[in-house]
């Protein structure tokens, strides 16, 4: 087995940990943590919104510093960082320090995504791209579905303070694997003796004969026009699918009586659609392009968001969760396999940062909006019909911005 599918296989438990772990779960902590600390829904929106500030500030960078210090120290420390986060929020005794120990994951989480987009268009051939990328985004549906497994019988089995004890094992097992995609990850295929996989000797050699400074990824990201449309693409993406995430167990339970462990169970079942969804989605760009396989991701989702949001019943809930499980995660996937195409192997964690930029952007507003709509109507609805109607925009902006089918971005 060529070593680019450990690298793979790595990255499933590198995303895993920073995103199912250290963004994610807090949808299903985030009842019990409102009740422990007496919370308003604008309040748990803003803690949100705390820890998409700091994964904000690091996507950006985290891509550039990968590809000028290498992606596995910039994993590995970004790891360490959520864990340790991750941890401090158990400790939490009002919302003013919840909202600073969620920053924390924040900062963490966000120097992940892109130094780990760089390792697949590194190990991979352009041909071969959409299909690794697919794969190592598998990891944030197997945290998701991880956590709506296990988190509601930790937070049951220890009463008023289960959700304390469910951030502590979320950070000692982040901080304990860190350690594991350390020794496993490598930057470079020459590392290993090894040359791309799937790729020819031309491509092989324009990627060694890159020299990458910080300035000179800076430039050449920035100074490409095909990086601003795609952000425009992911800040729809952004805003859109957080406000559905981040609220999905507090609506189901709160607004429509659902027990904790049902609602568990249909987060855990959209955690494990999720997981595959990615490896169709990026196979799919690689044959028919970004721009439509994008257009139609966006679409699907806007329909389980208008499901969840009118269809008031369990059957409506199940629904939306299947469909934004089968499809949930493609946008990234095309998004980076997209940042490849445009600057090249050695440059994707840097454009991919920028990009990243305005996705954080969506995920920082989208939360305390969702929330104050929730406490000044009364409901979650009118904030799922928002998430619909981003969507939809973000299908337009696929559509005219990501350029034709056949051609490159």
């Amino acid at each position: 087995m060529h070593y680019a599918w450990v690298i793979v296989i790595t990255g499933i438990l590198a995303f895993m940990l920073a995103h199912g772990f250290g963004k994610m779960s807090y949808t299903v902590i985030l009842p019990s943590m409102k009740e422990g600390l007496s919370l308003t829904y604008t309040q748990v929106g803003l803690i949100a919104t705390g820890n998409f500030i700091g994964y904000l500030i690091v996507s950006v960078i985290g891509g550039f510093l990968a590809s000028r210090f290498g992606a596995r120290n910039i994993i590995f420390l970004s790891l360490l960082v959520t864990g340790v986060g991750l941890f401090l929020t158990g400790l939490s005794d009002s919302f003013s320090f919840a909202f600073m120990t969620r920053l924390i994951p924040g900062f963490g989480s966000g120097g992940v995504p892109g130094p780990m987009i760089t390792l697949p268009a590194i190990w991979f051939a352009a041909r071969k791209r959409g299909l690794a990328m697919g794969m190592v985004n598998m990891g944030v549906g197997l945290g998701l579905s991880l956590a709506g497994l296990l988190l509601p019988y930790c937070i049951s089995y220890y009463g008023p303070e289960g959700w304390k004890y469910a951030w502590y094992l979320m950070g000692v097992t982040v901080l304990a694997c860190s350690f594991v995609c350390y020794a496993l990850l490598r930057d470079h295929p020459r590392e290993k003796g090894l040359t791309m996989y799937g790729g020819d000797e031309h491509e092989e050699q324009a990627s060694l004969r890159q020299n990458i400074t910080l300035g000179s990824a800076l430039r050449r990201v920035v100074g490409e026009s095909a990086i601003w449309k795609l952000s425009c693409v992911y800040l729809a993406f952004g805003f859109s699918y957080i406000i559905y995430l981040t609220f999905f167990i507090a609506y189901l339970t709160k607004e429509l009586g659902m027990p904790t462990a049902e609602a568990g169970r249909i987060f855990a079942l959209l955690g494990f659609l999720s997981i595959f969804c990615g490896l169709p989605w990026g196979s799919l760009s690689d044959r028919v392009g970004r721009r439509y396989a994008s257009t139609f991701g966006h679409l699907t989702l806007a329909v389980s968001f208008l499901l969840f949001a009118c269809y008031r019943q369990p059957v409506g809930a199940y629904l939306s969760a299947i469909i934004f499980g089968l499809t949930a995660f493609a946008i990234p996937v095309i998004i980076a396999a997209a940042v490849g195409d445009a600057v090249g192997g050695q440059l994707a964690s840097a454009g991919f940062g920028l990009v990243t930029l305005f996705f954080g952007i969506g995920q920082v507003f989208a939360p305390f909006i969702g929330g104050w709509i929730r406490d000044t109507t009364g409901t979650f609805t009118t904030a799922f019909l928002l998430s619909t109607m981003v969507a939809i925009l973000g299908a337009i902006f696929s559509y005219f911005l990501m350029g034709r089918s056949s051609e490159k971005i």
